[in-house]
């Protein structure tokens, strides 16, 4: 019964794909790393003609998919009409807040940053700056495509080496998060946390400390969040015992 939908040849065994989600609009979303290896050699991230470094963007309700009609390249066609946004490096895990729509990314960086980024429900075509920015540091010079839109949310290696992007919670076990955007840290066991404050500024902070190598995060159809300890655990993150 398998169907292959689409297929992008690496040219590096790294940084190969992060993730696949259905969006709160039914159409896939298919997170493609910029293909490796170390300083994005091929600039793959600011190039408009390849899905490497790219959110895709497609209708599988049609075999083997179509593209979307309000892809934000549609009409450009210097960009491969899969593009929904541009500038990543190593998307590892995206995710839909299940009560906005909102798109978060969290993107491994390479010597300086890690990354957590935001895209509002139904804005596509926003290029996330890599390679020509590491986070917030300007790296590579090289032709952008278009206004570069800064993460929300960075940390420089002395707090961790690779990011691990999760969910907003909106379960019940844990009212204090509620709305709060969970990520982590692969490797120093951090859990971080983003929130959006009504006035549009960004708290981001260490939540907790734990021993778990975060390779990626799940939540329940009741919102609940859980842990994937890359050693082979699943944890479900609960309120503290009184």
């Amino acid at each position: 019964s398998r169907e292959i939908v689409l297929e992008q040849q690496q040219p590096a065994p790294d940084h190969n794909g992060g993730a696949i989600q259905f969006g709160p609009d039914g159409y896939l979303y298919v997170a493609f790393g910029d293909g490796g290896s170390l300083e994005d050699p091929n600039r793959t991230g600011q190039n408009p003609g390849t899905w490497l470094g790219k959110l895709l963007r497609i209708d599988v309700s049609a075999q083997p998919y179509r593209v979307p009609s309000d892809n934000p390249h549609i009409n450009d066609s210097t960009y491969l009409p899969e593009i929904y946004l541009s500038g990543l490096r190593n998307p590892w895990r995206i995710s839909f807040d299940r009560a906005t729509g909102d798109l978060y990314i969290g993107d491994v960086g390479q010597a300086e940053r890690e990354e957590l980024n935001f895209v509002p429900a139904g804005i596509g075509g926003l290029n996330l700056g890599w390679s020509a920015f590491e986070g917030t540091l300007p790296l590579y010079p090289q032709p952008v495509l278009g206004e570069v839109t800064p993460p929300v949310a960075e940390y420089a290696h002395d707090q961790g080496c690779s990011v691990t992007g999760g969910y907003v919670y909106r379960g019940r076990d844990l009212p204090a998060l509620q709305g709060y955007y969970i990520a982590g840290d692969y490797c120093t066991g951090r859990v971080w946390y983003a929130y959006r404050e009504p006035s549009g500024g960004w708290k981001f902070g260490l939540w907790m400390q734990t021993d778990f190598i975060i390779s990626s995060f799940a939540e329940d159809a009741n919102g609940e969040l859980y842990l994937v300890d890359y050693k082979g655990g699943i944890y479900r993150l609960t309120a503290k015992s009184a």
